[in-house]
């Protein structure tokens, strides 16, 4: 029997959910999960290179968000706001609101610089369009608008690079691979002199990582295709790994999984992943899981869940709430190992 989007619900207090980060990246708070016991050790981020072991692997991905939120008026006069979310060779796409009233051949009058002509209707408030201008366009959009936040997040972010890793370089997502927000530098050359290697992927990250579940079974969910890159370099780091090879978030193991040729083996180059891993997944590639904590009823709860089991998962994130750590996007992180 597939797994319930139910099953993956949990109570989470709305005072819960970090508004901003933390001032110092690594200070915030890690629990280490047991994959097989279950059980739950508290600790601190900074404490990660006395946790792992020399000779373990981090693979994080290194995708940048480069989608910015912009807002504009329709021809009509009425406002517009369009989340944009790629752009190249002149069009782009964009999740649009309100969308219903953006129709092919409508034009758009964005942050008062350009003007897009709607091209089509790609469903789900997705539109695709083109800049009249695509030059200009090109040279502004970057620092134009403000970067996306979460829904979850009310706050303005003042420096719009905390909702970047400090190693991302590679533009193309729409949200930010967050369980790589907690690394700064200091933290990473430590993790270096301890002998824990890090190799990189990276995976454009789309707009339904916010989506919750909406089908009863898991099994009916759609998962979104999105784009990803596996460098030579990070193959070979796989192969040769002495240790335990730990995906820093979910999407850094959506792209190892879905890369996979058999135990410890990729494939390097670019490729799709469309992978749901949930409860009864054999992973080939990952054996840890250094995350954050995610919103109740989603596929990266769901992938949590398929190295401990349903049960552990909730129970560790009901002792979670109860030492009130921090969650989603700007909050504390988990280890699982």
């Amino acid at each position: 029997m597939s797994l319930r989007a139910a099953d993956l619900h949990y109570d989470l207090p709305e005072r819960l959910i970090a508004q901003r980060p933390l001032e110092r990246r690594s200070d915030s708070r890690l629990l280490c999960l047991d994959r097989h016991s279950g059980a739950i050790r508290h600790a601190y981020f900074r404490d990660l290179r006395e946790i792992l072991e020399p000779g373990d692997l981090l693979v994080t991905n290194e995708s940048r968000v480069s989608a910015r939120r912009l807002v504009g008026k329709r021809s009509s006069g009425g406002p517009v706001e369009m989340l944009v979310t790629a752009s190249s060779d002149g069009e782009g796409i964009a999740l649009c609101r309100p969308a219903k009233r953006l129709r092919p051949g409508d034009r758009v009058n964005l942050e008062g610089r350009w003007e897009v002509e709607v091209l089509e209707d790609l469903g789900a408030g997705r539109r695709r369009f083109r800049w009249l201008d695509a030059q200009a366009a090109q040279e502004g959009l970057a620092t134009a608008g403000e970067i996306p936040l979460p829904p979850y997040v009310h706050d303005k972010l003042l420096d719009e690079e905390r909702y970047q890793t400090v190693y991302g370089k590679v533009p193309g997502s729409a949200a930010a691979p967050t369980a790589g927000l907690h690394f700064d530098e200091e933290s990473l050359e430590g993790l270096r002199e301890r002998g824990i290697e890090r190799a990189n992927v990276s995976l454009a990250i789309g707009l339904d990582t916010f989506r919750p579940i909406s089908s009863e079974s898991l099994a009916d969910h759609v998962m979104h295709g999105e784009q990803y890159e596996v460098p030579e370099g990070t193959v070979r780091a796989v192969q040769h790994c002495a240790g335990h090879i730990i995906a820093v978030g979910t999407s850094s193991c959506r792209t190892l999984e879905s890369a996979s040729l058999g135990p410890r083996r990729i494939q390097a180059g670019p490729g799709e992943s469309k992978l749901l891993i949930e409860p009864g997944c054999s992973f080939q590639v990952v054996d840890g899981l250094l995350t954050n904590f995610h919103m109740p009823r989603t596929t990266m709860l769901a992938m949590v869940a398929a190295f401990v089991g349903v049960e552990p998962l909730i129970e560790a994130y009901r002792q979670a709430v109860l030492a009130e750590y921090r969650f989603l996007s700007f909050g504390d992180a988990m280890l699982v190992v």
